[in-house]
């Protein structure tokens, strides 16, 4: 089993409607670690790490969303897995983007 790390950007209608908790209720879900954070410019972003099976599933349910989001556009890249990745997946605090564009 290969573990996959990705980072993850969610445009469209994603605060304010619990998009932040349903991904990481996702995550816990399928034994992923990583974060998730409000951008203060109206995304959602974060990296996860896990099986690259679990990846994909986090990946499907993300775009598609908790029932008052609307995802218009997801993008993610393949990062390099970090072992000392300790803890459950976690929420950060609003800032600004870490990601350019990915």
């Amino acid at each position: 089993m290969s573990t996959q790390r990705i980072a993850f950007k969610v445009h469209g209608t994603v605060q304010g409607v619990g998009f932040r908790d349903f991904t990481q209720k996702r995550a816990i879900e399928y034994g992923l670690k990583g974060w998730a954070k409000n951008t203060d410019c109206g995304r959602v972003e974060g990296e996860a790490q896990g099986p690259e099976e679990s990846i994909e599933k986090f990946l499907k349910d993300i775009n598609n969303g908790p029932r008052l989001a609307h995802v218009v556009k997801l993008e993610n890249k393949t990062l390099e897995s970090r072992e000392e990745e300790e803890g459950q997946f976690g929420l950060r605090k609003t800032s600004e983007s870490v990601f350019e564009s990915l």
